[in-house]
């Protein structure tokens, strides 16, 4: 009689496959209920499917909720590669957003200069951020998570601080909103811009330096083992801080897109949670950069979705549920992924090699 046994790695097509599974059975509980509820199920799946891949508006939209999703997902990735956790992307993309806003309002020439500066200030704000936490965490072991969490209600409590105060607009008195940059990233395809594209550019080599590089190459070592990598003659702290930055880095070049390309200005509350997302961008990404593409565009079409539902009077209560159902149920779906049927004889035999 065979007996299910956990299995330290999943094949990848396995994976997909309990996935599918997941996002099955949670449409199937979801439609359910909301029928229970009086809902008119079909009506309410037609509604979104067109507006979401069955509309320009909707792709737009998706690619518009991917291009910061994939940039903080990058960003958690890169750590936990480290087997770190920056929990602090969110604050790392208000700073990025604060110092592409800076350099947008107060430096003035021609946008293909300004734009690059503006990348370039984002990038600086968002290292500098995250710079204590990574000189903590290398050199006094101090756990990254508080550290790099707690600095999130700092960055937003600064860019609601400079919104309402120094940088108001005071040409249309907008509320906690700077005036609108004048600059910003070219338009690609409706109200996408150029953006996109470069951050699937950015994700690609993030992949290539992680797989193909020395660098990516201490920094797994690292992760997977610190005494063996120290033992091997590897920098581990220099590693840490390495990835750290770039991780900070990400996230605040997520922030740069968002304010030069998407909403024009500083405002407050404008990371609308793209740094929190990102840690389950990464979570469903298992790790890999290039996973980090498919698992933004799902969790970019759960806010979508999410968008639609709302129009039919579905409460964001309610769709915030449903959010959590489809993200527990593929969590699950990854577990069970590891888990294959054996035969008695084999699973003996596994444990005495194990």
């Amino acid at each position: 009689m065979s007996r299910f046994q956990r299995f330290p790695t999943a094949p990848a097509r396995r994976i997909l496959v309990c996935r599918a599974i997941a996002i099955l059975v949670s449409a199937t509980v979801v439609s359910l209920l909301l029928a229970m509820s009086g809902r008119n199920v079909g009506e309410l799946a037609r509604l979104v499917l067109t507006s979401t891949i069955g509309s320009r508006f909707g792709l737009e939209d998706l690619a518009l909720f991917m291009t910061p999703l994939l940039l903080t997902g990058s960003a958690v990735t890169v750590t936990r590669r480290m087997g770190l956790w920056n929990i602090g992307a969110e604050g790392q993309f208000y700073l990025g957003a604060v110092g592409a806003a800076g350099v947008g309002l107060f430096v003035h020439g021609p946008a293909v200069l300004i734009l690059p500066l503006m990348a370039l200030a984002a990038m600086l704000c968002g290292m500098v951020w995250i710079l204590l936490p990574a000189l903590a965490r290398a050199f006094a072991d101090v756990n990254e998570i508080i550290t790099t969490l707690l600095l999130n209600f700092v960055a937003s409590l600064l860019v609601y601080w400079l919104a309402t105060g120094p940088w108001r607009d005071r040409v249309t008195d907008a509320l906690v909103s700077t005036q609108r940059l004048p600059v910003s990233i070219p338009d690609l395809w409706g109200v996408v811009h150029w953006g996109f594209p470069l951050t699937l550019l950015i994700v690609g080599g993030l992949a290539g330096i992680m797989s193909f590089t020395r660098w990516g190459y201490e920094v797994r070592i690292s992760g997977a083992s610190a005494g063996m990598a120290r033992y091997a003659g590897m920098p581990v702290s220099l590693r840490i801080i390495s990835a750290m930055l770039l991780s900070g880095a990400l996230a605040a070049l997520a922030g740069m897109f968002e304010v030069a390309g998407t909403v024009h200005r500083l405002q407050g509350g404008m990371a609308d949670n793209f740094g929190y997302l990102g840690i389950v961008v990464a979570v469903l990404a298992r790790g890999s950069c290039l996973a980090v593409i498919p698992a933004a565009l799902l969790m970019a079409l759960i806010l979508d979705v999410g968008i639609v539902l709302q129009t039919q009077q579905v409460a964001a209560t309610v769709v915030l549920a449903i959010t959590g159902l489809v993200l527990l149920l593929v969590a699950i779906a990854d577990e069970c992924a590891h888990y294959r049927a054996v035969a008695p004889a084999a699973t003996r035999t596994a444990r005495s090699t194990s």
